[in-house]
Parts: C-alpha cells; sequence; structure tokens
C-alpha cells in the first residue's frame, strides 16, 4: 500500500486531502469570489486528490456576539463546524483593510478553536501596494496561537484592478504567480497530508 492510499481503496489511489477555502470579505462588491474561483480553478487543475470545499463568510452568516463560555454554540456557527472539522487544510483568501484583516474574518476565527488545531492554512490574497500581505503577516499569528500551522508561501495580487486584459478575463498572464502558486499548493499537499498522519497516530496511540 501506498503512503497515500487508504484502507479499502485501490493501490496507488491517493486519498482525498480535504481543502475548506474560506472567502474571508463580505463587503458589497467584493473582489473575494473572483480570487477563490480563480484559485480553487487552479488547485484542481494541478491536485485532483485536493477535495475542495469553498466556504462564502457572507454565506455563513455567522453572529458578531459571542456566546459565554459553556454555552451552545448558536446555529450558524454549529452549522459551520462540520466542514471545519472535516478540513485537513485551509486557503484563506482576504483582502486588507487598513493595514489589517477584515473583522468578519477573525470573528469567523475565534468561534473556533479545535476545528484548526494541528492543520496548514495558507492564504491568498490581494490588495493595493502591498497586495494584501500585511493582512496575511497578522493571520499568521493568529493561526499559530490556534496551534494551526501557516504555509511559507503566499499568492499575493497586488493592485489586482490593473490585472484584467482587454476581454476582461482576469488575472493577466504571470509567470511569477504561476510559480507562487504552484509552490503554495504543493506546500499544502504535503503539510496536509503530513499533518493528518500525525492526527491520527495521536488518536490511535
Amino acid at each position: 500500500m501506498t503512503a497515500n492510499a487508504t484502507p479499502g481503496t485501490p493501490e496507488g489511489t491517493r486519498e482525498p486531502l480535504h481543502v475548506a477555502v474560506i472567502i474571508g470579505s463580505t463587503r458589497d462588491g467584493r473582489f473575494g469570489p473572483t480570487v477563490a474561483d480563480w484559485f480553487v480553478a487552479r488547485a484542481a487543475q494541478s491536485h485532483p486528490e485536493f477535495d475542495l470545499d469553498v466556504i462564502d463568510l457572507a454565506e455563513a452568516d455567522l453572529p458578531l456576539t459571542m456566546t459565554g463560555f459553556g454555552q451552545p454554540r448558536p446555529p450558524a456557527v454549529a452549522d459551520l463546524a462540520p466542514r471545519l472539522t472535516a478540513a485537513d487544510a485551509f486557503v484563506v483568501v482576504t483582502p486588507e483593510y487598513n493595514h489589517s484583516f477584515p473583522a468578519v474574518l477573525k470573528n469567523a476565527i475565534d468561534w473556533y478553536h479545535g476545528e484548526w488545531s494541528r492543520k496548514p492554512v495558507a492564504f491568498v490574497s490581494y490588495g493595493g501596494v502591498s497586495g494584501g500581505l500585511r493582512a496575511v503577516q497578522q493571520l499568521r499569528h493568529v493561526f499559530i496561537e490556534l496551534s494551526a500551522v501557516p504555509i511559507r508561501d503566499t499568492v499575493s495580487f497586488h493592485e489586482y484592478w490593473h490585472q484584467f486584459a482587454e476581454d476582461k478575463s482576469w488575472p493577466l498572464p504571470s509567470e511569477a504567480r504561476d510559480t507562487a502558486v504552484r509552490s503554495l499548493l504543493d506546500q499544502l499537499a504535503w503539510a496536509g497530508e503530513t499533518l493528518r498522519a500525525g492526527r491520527r497516530e495521536t488518536v490511535a496511540a
């Protein structure tokens, strides 16, 4: 049996890696879904073993008021929890607001804890001059506190509004971006499989 095969699957078959792609903006006119659609298409093409689940925080509609410790989770929070628990890895698509990430994204992160633990998190950002990288830098610290494992490489879109072709297709071709997304996806696949194996060994011990 190969390292990526599971009992009951044909020899050489890779077990799907469940990857949750989180759209971290809910504002009117947001560009996040466009970025997420592009990333999901690239991921599906290069890593067919990924089982991709797009989580749009605008649809999740998580409450902004936290419940007290020991109290039941609100329905919207409870409904999203199984999808986060099932994920072996996360990709956060985020803009940059005032040198940081959106409040709705922090709210979504703070509603959960163990769902993030010992899982890799990759970042795809967009914005102005910085391309959202200042938001990503702060998100790394947040996820480390939750025992998640941030992926080193990122994909960022600087001044994304200039990256449309004449036919309105997006983004313009970029060899540097192609290299970046390949590296991010390869790192995410390795970390996702490695950490999943580690979590299972811990449970079985």
